[in-house]
């Protein structure tokens, strides 16, 4: 007999959006998520959630939002938490995923599970200068325009 679905999970990652599409930023403690986050602000996406992010699933969809306790707040290294504004139950898009180990041709088709429904993942180094610029042709391969 099959157990309960799961119908949320909360990710040790950070989640940015922009068109009304969310970006999910996962990887290991000081991998660069937070800091990859706010480049990502720089670049016109707003804060989902920093370090923490729920992701509920909804029919077809998963919408990620930031545990109350700490919405609308990011860790900025050297600064500290800072308070900003942030957005709320946006639907998922994308996972990125942080490593240092970048394959050269990755297979375009990765999806990662969460809670029942597969997502497209890519690989970045958040560490690069041109990580923010990978997030953004990520979205737009999957014909999400920014």
């Amino acid at each position: 007999m099959a157990g309960p679905r799961l119908s949320a999970e909360t990710l040790h990652a950070s989640t940015v959006a922009i068109g009304g599409r969310a970006v999910l930023i996962s990887g290991p403690s000081g991998s660069g998520k937070s800091d990859l986050a706010l480049r990502l602000l720089d670049r016109g996406f707003a804060l989902v959630s920093d370090d923490q992010t729920v992701v509920k699933r909804r029919g077809d969809l998963l919408i990620a939002s930031a545990p109350p306790s700490i919405a609308g707040k990011i860790e900025v290294r050297g600064i500290g938490i800072v308070d900003i504004d942030h957005i709320d139950e946006v639907p998922l898009a994308l996972v990125v995923e942080l490593t240092s180990e970048m394959e050269r041709l990755p297979d375009d088709s990765r999806q990662r599970l969460l809670v029942g429904i597969h997502i497209p993942v890519v690989t970045i180094d958040a560490l690069t200068a041109s990580a923010p610029s990978k997030v953004a042709l990520a979205l737009d391969r999957l014909g999400l325009k920014i």
